[in-house]
């Protein structure tokens, strides 16, 4: 193909002394110049190496790739120069501002006087950062710190653009914003290869590279693949209540591959073998009847296809969970909670009650105070003003007492790194006063459960992603907490492993466990049944998922996805109350 800008053949990696384990296995692609690539794969599938390969950060095992004719291996200082290289973790420098960051990047890319002025009005203009110039990185909140990134890569103009998942971590409008940067640089010639486990951002790419344990399973125009799923994805209506309950047997059909909560509704998606989409009479019927209805595929569904389909319907951590007490209603309770930092407001008179058995979502943009609201409620911070309680007990008379009650996930991976898998599993078990025979039983059940045996003896930062979100979970529910705050629990993992976290957070609801989540994923947000929506400290809207959905309602968009839901809401909130 002579417009190749990247030239990929029998590509494999292996690391340490296991030439046998293949981070990337047997590749062959030719990836278009002016293109868009998505590069798309469960974790550990290999996308992040392959990036590094292609930039030449990483010698391949065997095989070779070349950049614009230039081979990564015996040319690698041309390779360098044409190309643009974002990392997950960017190493901006957090205790300098976006402009000591920006001149940084310009002195270590050569990029001096009169061209650095222009070079800087231009970034400045692209990424809106020019108010917040002066604004110590490390208070920049997630959506600003992906384009300072992004702008630092950008200083010195490439050729080829590699990012990896410059996404994560960052609210539906953040992420709008940077996928319309992304495609204004597109425009400009600029070549992008964009790693995401977002399969709404792979949808949108020219085309995409499928990985998984280190192979390429499909390469093409991702629309190609998801007309392959015509006539198998269906959506449960009517449905009202049990929800949860439903899924989990629609789950167990053998037609059935994947299914998915969608506010009051239920999408599945059926095998190909499958004669009959699902047998209704083998459904619990409630009273008023279900309605099947076809739907439109999407790229997810052949996402899920190709990789075999979900990880199924039922919990075994929600199986060994005691089936929480009935004694009070409301289980977590804000009423009025503020919080100052000088003069600036991070949370202003939150108030709402979470019942019990209750999944319950706090959403809001990068910055809105989510996390602020998120710590107190947990009795990580003390509020300004207000009072928290949970479980009757109030968080600021008996924080001790009330925390007893709660398993809390962080939203950044939060425990101890340098401690093996075992060592956190101890540690976190002490914590909860957990000993004897029943610390033990509990450890064991959490290794079985989460499949963390052949990562015992690994220290917990060198784990795979989803493997140290499996284990943040496992140290927050070991004690069978009542309530439990997951913060953002399934940041930067792909679709099969966020299933699976839903999957016991659906059979924990079951057991009566109240849980409270932040997510930005607008699809997992449909699996609570109310949401606040947070925005500049305060509420601005709370309801049902299909609430939200119905307000956002317009001639231009009349069956709106959460995710439109989010944005007009916003941009509606703005335009009433300028700043």
């Amino acid at each position: 193909m002579s417009d190749a800008l990247v030239a990929i053949s029998q590509l494999s990696k292996s690391f340490f002394h296991d030439q046998h384990v293949m981070a990337i296995e047997k590749i062959n692609s030719m990836i278009p110049a002016g293109n868009i690539a998505g590069l798309v794969g469960p974790d550990g599938a290999g996308k992040t190496t392959l990036l590094r390969l292609i930039a030449g950060l990483l010698l391949p095992t065997e095989g070779s790739i070349s950049v614009a004719g230039y081979d990564t291996i015996k040319q690698a200082e041309y390779v360098h120069f044409l190309t643009g290289y974002m990392p997950q973790k960017f190493g901006l420098y957090e205790d300098l501002t976006v402009i000591q960051n920006l001149n940084l990047y310009a002195d270590l890319s050569g990029v001096v006087r009169e061209e650095r002025k222009k070079v800087f009005e231009k970034l400045f203009h692209f990424t809106n950062l020019e108010p917040f110039k002066n604004r110590l990185a490390g208070r920049l909140s997630g959506g600003m710190k992906q384009k300072l990134g992004l702008a630092c890569v950008l200083i010195k103009k490439p050729e080829l653009l590699l990012l990896d998942e410059p996404s994560v971590g960052v609210d539906p409008i953040s992420r709008k914003e940077l996928w319309d940067m992304i495609q204004d640089l597109s425009k400009e010639g600029i070549s992008i290869i964009w790693s995401t486990a977002n399969l709404e951002e792979a949808e949108r790419c020219d085309t995409v590279l499928l990985l998984n344990a280190g192979k390429l399973l499909y390469e093409g125009k991702p629309a190609d693949l998801t007309q392959k799923m015509k006539d198998r994805v269906f959506v449960i209506t009517q449905v009202k209540e049990q929800r949860r309950r439903l899924l989990v047997q629609v789950l167990k059909q053998k037609n059935v591959l994947d299914g998915v909560i969608q506010g009051q509704d239920i999408r599945i998606v059926v095998r190909e073998t499958a004669k009959e989409p699902i047998d209704m009479s083998l459904i619990h019927q409630q009273e008023n009847s279900f309605q099947l209805q076809a739907t439109k595929p999407r790229f997810e569904d052949a996402f899920m296809d190709i990789l075999g389909g979900g990880p199924g319907g039922e919990s075994a951590l929600a199986n060994i969970m005691p089936v929480a007490s009935k004694e009070v209603e409301d289980l977590i309770v804000a009423e009025g909670l503020t919080k100052k930092f000088g003069f600036f407001t991070a949370a202003s008179n939150i108030t709402f009650s979470v019942h019990r058995g209750e999944i319950f979502g706090l959403l809001g943009p990068n910055g809105a105070g989510k996390s602020t609201t998120f710590k107190m409620l947990c009795g990580l911070m003390y509020p300004t003003e207000g009072k928290a309680y949970v479980k009757g007990v109030s968080l600021q008379i008996a924080p001790g007492k009330a925390r007893s009650h709660i398993g809390y996930m962080a939203q950044k991976f939060s425990l101890y790194g340098q401690l093996t898998v075992q060592q956190n599993l101890n540690f976190f078990a002490g914590i909860y006063n957990l000993d004897g025979t029943h610390k033990a039983e509990a450890i064991q059940q959490m290794i079985e459960i989460f499949d963390l045996d052949q990562y015992l003896h690994h220290a917990a930062d060198s784990l795979p992603l989803g493997y140290k979100q499996r284990l943040s979970l496992a140290c927050a529910t070991m004690h069978h907490p009542e309530i439990l705050f997951l913060d953002e629990p399934t940041s930067g993992v792909d679709p099969i492993t966020r299933r699976e976290f839903w999957v016991h957070i659906n059979g924990l609801v079951e057991k009566g466990v109240t849980i409270m989540i932040t997510t930005h994923f607008m699809d997992e947000a449909e699996y609570c049944d109310r949401i606040v929506l947070v925005y500049r400290s305060k509420i601005i809207m709370t309801g049902t998922p299909d609430e939200l959905k119905n307000d956002a309602k317009s001639e231009s968009n009349t069956n709106p996805t959460l995710e439109d839901a989010f944005i007009k809401l916003i941009e509606e909130y703005d335009a009433k109350n300028p700043l």
